[in-house]
C-alpha cells in the first residue's frame, strides 16, 4: 500500500462539526470510535483487506463473472464486521430493547450515521450497500412494527444477524416514484394470494432469502389505499430473477425480479390488507433522515480534506488556500452544511417527540424531505469541489472523492427522488396535501 493508496484525508476528525453536542452524545461517539479503533481498523488492514477500499476498491468488490454482484469475500468481511458490531453492542443501537437494541432514536442516529461517513471510507461504515457498525435494520423494525406473531418469531432475529435477508420490491419498470400507479397484482385464489408483476432495482437481491413486494389488491390505479405488502421466498415458483442492473457505482445488487402468478398463503400479509403504504412510508422516512445526516458527514469529510489540502498545496509561490477562487466554493458548502446539519438534528428531534406521543411521522414529512433532497445534494456538491481542488489527484481513484460522488448520486434518486421530496415540500406549502 502506498501513500497515495489511503492518504491522510481518511484520518478520524478530531471534533465533531456543528453546534456543541450533549455529553451524552459526545460520550456515545468516543465509545464508538474506541470500539472501531480496536476491532475494526486492525480487520480492515489484514489479509489486505484494504483493497476493498483503495484505489482497487470497485474492482476487489465487483464479480464480473457472476453479472457484477458483489464477490463472495467482500461479503463475508461485511458479515464479520456485524458480528463483531453485534457482540459489542452496537449494531442493534436503533432497535428497540426488546430485539437487544437501546432504543436509539432520530437524533442519536442522525448524529451517528454522520459521525461514521464523517470518518471517510473504511470497514467501520460502507454506505453503497448500507453496511455500518449501526446497523440501518429498517427491515427489521418493520416487522417487529407490522408483523404478526408467527412473522416476528420467523424473521426479526434473523434479518438482525443476517441468516435471512428480506429485499424491499416496491419499484416497477413503469412506475418508480408513483407507487400508487404500480401493475403488480395480487389476487386471492381461496387462502392463498397470486402475485404477478415485474419490480425493478431490488437491492440485496442476489443473496435474499424473502422479498416484501407490494401489491395492488383492491382499489384502482392512483389510489393510496388497496396497496398490500406481502412476504415472498425468493426460492418460490414461477418467481425469476432475469438480470441485475449494472450502475454508476459497482458492485451491483439491484436485480429484476418477474411474478408470473407466484403463490404465497394469506399468512403473507404484512400489515394491514391494502395498507401497504403505510408499511411503505415508515421504511422510506427512517431511510430519509439517515442517508440526509450520512450526506452531511460525507460533505463535510470531502470540506474538511479540501482545506487541508489547499493549506499544504502550492501554485506560483503561494498556499491554494490563500485564492479566493478556492476560498469561496468551500465556504459556500462549509455553510450549507451547518444548514442543512442543523435542519436534520431538529427534524429527528420532532420525529423523536412525535413517536413519543404516538402520532404520525407523516405531518412533518415535508421535513423529512428538505433534509433529504438538501443533503443528498450537498454531498454531491462537495464531493465534486473536493476533486476539483485536488486536481489531477483528486480525478483518481488513488483519494476516496470520485467514490462519494458515484456512491451518494443514487440518492438523489432513489428512496424518492429530490423532484419527488420537492414536491412533498410544495404539496405543504401551497396547501396541496390531503
Amino acid at each position: 500500500m502506498t501513500m497515495l493508496d489511503r492518504p491522510a484525508e481518511t484520518a478520524v476528525p478530531t471534533e465533531v462539526p456543528g453546534s456543541a453536542l450533549p455529553a451524552r452524545l459526545t460520550t456515545l461517539l468516543g465509545e464508538l470510535d474506541a470500539f472501531i479503533e480496536a476491532e475494526i481498523d486492525p480487520l480492515e488492514q489484514q489479509d489486505d483487506n484494504v483493497r476493498f477500499f483503495d484505489h482497487r476498491r470497485e474492482f476487489a468488490r465487483t464479480d464480473l463473472e457472476a453479472g457484477g454482484v458483489p464477490r463472495v469475500e467482500w461479503e463475508e468481511l461485511l458479515g464479520e464486521v456485524r458480528r463483531r458490531a453485534d457482540a459489542a453492542g452496537w449494531l442493534r443501537y436503533s432497535l428497540p430493547a426488546a430485539l437487544g437494541g437501546r432504543d436509539g432514536g432520530n437524533v442519536d442516529m442522525a448524529v451517528v450515521r454522520e459521525h461514521l461517513a464523517h470518518r471517510g471510507l473504511g470497514l467501520h461504515n460502507d454506505l453503497q450497500n448500507e453496511h455500518s457498525v449501526v446497523g440501518n435494520l429498517v427491515m427489521p423494525q418493520l416487522l417487529h412494527l407490522f408483523g404478526t406473531d408467527e412473522q416476528r418469531e420467523e424473521f426479526v432475529e434473523p434479518l438482525i444477524t443476517g441468516e435471512r435477508r428480506m429485499s424491499f420490491a416496491l419499484t416497477e419498470p413503469e412506475h418508480g416514484s408513483d407507487a400508487t400507479w404500480m401493475e403488480t397484482r395480487a389476487v386471492r385464489h381461496g387462502d392463498d394470494w397470486i402475485l404477478t408483476g415485474r419490480k425493478r432495482w431490488i437491492t440485496g437481491v442476489h443473496t435474499g432469502t424473502h422479498l416484501l413486494v407490494f401489491a395492488r389488491t383492491s382499489g384502482k390505479p392512483g389510489e393510496a389505499r388497496g396497496i398490500t405488502a406481502l412476504v415472498v421466498p425468493i426460492d418460490a415458483p414461477r418467481l425469476s430473477v432475469p438480470q441485475f442492473w449494472w450502475t454508476l457505482n459497482m458492485p451491483t445488487d439491484h436485480g429484476e425480479v418477474v411474478l408470473d402468478g407466484v403463490r404465497v398463503p394469506g399468512s403473507a400479509v404484512l400489515g394491514a390488507e391494502g395498507e401497504g403504504l403505510a408499511v411503505a412510508q415508515t421504511f422510506v422516512h427512517e431511510n430519509r433522515i439517515r442517508q440526509a445526516a450520512s450526506g452531511v458527514g460525507a460533505a463535510q469529510f470531502c470540506i474538511d480534506r479540501s482545506v487541508e489540502h489547499a493549506r499544504g498545496r502550492y501554485t506560483f509561490g503561494k498556499p491554494l488556500a490563500e485564492r479566493q477562487a478556492i476560498q469561496w466554493p468551500l465556504v459556500e458548502l462549509h455553510t450549507e452544511a451547518e444548514l442543512v446539519r442543523t435542519l436534520i438534528r431538529a427534524t429527528a428531534a420532532d420525529l423523536d417527540a412525535l413517536t413519543a406521543r404516538g402520532e404520525p411521522a407523516v405531518t412533518i414529512g415535508h421535513r423529512v424531505s428538505m433534509c433529504n433532497y438538501r443533503g443528498n445534494r450537498l454531498v454531491c456538491d462537495a464531493a465534486d469541489r473536493a476533486m476539483q481542488v485536488h486536481g489531477g489527484m483528486g480525478y483518481s481513484r488513488h483519494l476516496p472523492f470520485e467514490h462519494i460522488y458515484r456512491h451518494h448520486r443514487r440518492y438523489r434518486i432513489t428512496e424518492g427522488s429530490e423532484e419527488i421530496q420537492m414536491r412533498r415540500v410544495a404539496g405543504q406549502l401551497f396547501g396541496f396535501l390531503r
